[in-house]
């Protein structure tokens, strides 16, 4: 399976809909990042250890990949396609997803910080 040219995107929005429709959330930023602001109810695996931990990423739904600015979720985004997964890469990252005011929280429930 080739990677397109440009990989398949979508908005903070868009992705926030996709998740509600039943797309996983798969955030690849690191354990501080986390801890600091993430969306409720998505999956955290940092992307050092996405090759030793895929299968906990499902074959079966659509998989949003997030991270600080869009970078890092990328280049898991092209990756995964690689791997036969159905996948998109929210642009802008948790930077953009904070600018659109969305909800977020960090690890006691409290409004979330981007660091």
């Amino acid at each position: 399976m080739s990677v397109p040219d440009v990989l398949p995107s979508m908005t903070p929005t868009e992705a926030q809909a996709a998740f509600a429709a039943g797309a996983m959330l798969l955030d690849v930023r690191e354990y501080q990042e986390w801890m600091a602001g993430r969306v409720a109810g998505a999956v955290h695996v940092p992307l050092q250890d996405l090759p030793d931990r895929l299968d906990e990423v499902p074959r079966d739904r659509r998989i949003v990949c997030i991270c600080r600015s869009g970078n890092r979720s990328g280049q898991v985004t092209a990756w995964l396609l690689k791997q036969g997964y159905d996948v998109v890469n929210m642009t802008g990252g948790m930077r953009a997803w904070e600018a659109e005011g969305l909800p977020f929280e960090n690890m006691n429930g409290n409004p979330g910080a981007v660091i």
